[in-house]
Parts: structure tokens; C-alpha cells; sequence
């Protein structure tokens, strides 16, 4: 897209808060199947605005801070390899594999990750972090926090200040 067209998309009225709560000109959305329908057609422009596009229509978001919010978190082993997995529950009901070389600590001590092939960031809610904090271990010798999972550690990188 060209920046000429990607300027001129306009605004769709929609807001999503922190906790992944969308609103239409102020107005808290309760029908899943729209808010889904949106999900479905979520991308981002060059200049990383949040935009719904459906057929030949599209309009840009505002996100309070990352569209999807992780809700749950369940580890799991495959039988046949014995690999384990994390996944996480998002708001939207998607289950995605956790990509642990993307969480990070930011302001307030909020863990986010990225999610949907690391197009989207999510924010972890509070029962996703105590449930991921499980598997969470400190190493005091690099100050660090990690998880491991299948011999391979996993350094969660610190952002706030």
C-alpha cells in the first residue's frame, strides 16, 4: 500500500482498552461475532496503526496499548516426541503456541508476548501471568529471569525501567 492511500483510511470509531475491551464511539461492543469478525480482519499499516479491512473497506483502531490479551496458559507434552508446548487462551478465544523468545517484562512489571506469527503484540492478563509464572525461574548469577522448556532456556527480556 502507498503512503497517499494508507494516509487516507479513515477512522473506524473503534477503540480497544488495555484489556482488550472494544468500544464503538464510546460504547462497550458486546457482540462477539462483530468483534471476531474484526479479529479476523486485523492487520497493521506501514506506520503501525491497527486496521480493519473487509472486502474493499477498511478503517484504523485505536489500541490503548496491544489488541489481544492472554487469558490462559496450559503447558502441554506431545506423546509421540515428548516436546513440550505453551499455549495461551486469548481474549478473542484463539489458542496460539506461546513464542517464549518473545516475552518481555514492561512498565508496571506487565509481561506481554507476540502472537499470530509475531504480527501482534498481547498483554498477559493477571491469571495468564500467575499461571506462566509456574514456569518461570530466576537466576541469580545474570540477574535474570528464564523459562525452560525442551533443554532450551528461554531469557525473558526486561523493557521497564
Amino acid at each position: 500500500m502507498d503512503a497517499e492511500k494508507e494516509n487516507n483510511i479513515p477512522p473506524c470509531n473503534i477503540w480497544v482498552d488495555k484489556d482488550g475491551v472494544w468500544y464503538y464511539r464510546g460504547k462497550e461492543m458486546f457482540r462477539k461475532e462483530f468483534i471476531d469478525l474484526f479479529y479476523q480482519n486485523l492487520t497493521r499499516d506501514g506506520s503501525g496503526r491497527y486496521i480493519i479491512e473487509i472486502a474493499n473497506d477498511r478503517c484504523y483502531i485505536e489500541v490503548e496499548d496491544v489488541p489481544f490479551v492472554v487469558k490462559a496458559v496450559y503447558k502441554s507434552k506431545a506423546e509421540k516426541n515428548d516436546r513440550e508446548t505453551i499455549s495461551i487462551l486469548l481474549n478473542n478465544s484463539d489458542m496460539d503456541e506461546l513464542d517464549l523468545s518473545t516475552l518481555q517484562i514492561r512498565e508496571n512489571n506487565v509481561l506481554y508476548c507476540s502472537v499470530k506469527n509475531k504480527t501482534f503484540g498481547a498483554r498477559f492478563s493477571r491469571a495468564g501471568y500467575y499461571q506462566l509464572a509456574e514456569f518461570i525461574e530466576y537466576d541469580e548469577g545474570t540477574d535474570s529471569y528464564y523459562i525452560s522448556l525442551n533443554n532450551q532456556i528461554y531469557t525473558i527480556r526486561c523493557l521497564s525501567s
